[in-house]
């Protein structure tokens, strides 16, 4: 696959849980924070939690689940970079969390978010 389609579809399982968070009352601060060596893909305010977000869109019956994309090392990576984003915040959030969405897509179409809430710490 090539890397523009696959970006293209994870901005497409990027929306569509940007649209499930903010249905459950959410706001999305900022989408596809980067700093060298490191990107979240969202990051949003849940009453006094901020949560950060990553994002793994998959085909159904794919090898690897998006959860088990996560590992240790892009854990860290995923910290590392929500450090420096709070480091810049004047007004640190009472708690943080970490989470992972599992996105199926085929057909263009979204089948099922599976939202993992405090996937890692």
């Amino acid at each position: 696959m090539a890397t523009s389609n696959k970006r293209a579809i994870g901005n497409i399982g990027e929306e569509a849980v940007c649209r499930f968070l903010e249905q459950k009352g959410a706001e999305i601060l900022c989408r596809n924070y980067t700093i060298r060596g490191g990107e979240i893909d969202i990051i949003a305010q849940y009453g006094d939690m901020l949560l950060f977000v990553e994002v793994k869109t998959r085909q159904p019956h794919a090898l690897q689940s998006g959860a088990a994309a996560v590992d240790l090392r892009k854990q860290q990576c995923v910290r590392r970079t929500a450090e420096q984003y709070l480091l810049k915040l004047a007004q640190p959030p009472a708690q943080t969390r970490f989470d992972v969405a599992e996105v199926e897509y085929a057909g263009h179409t979204v089948h099922r978010i599976r939202y993992i809430p405090g996937a890692f710490y």
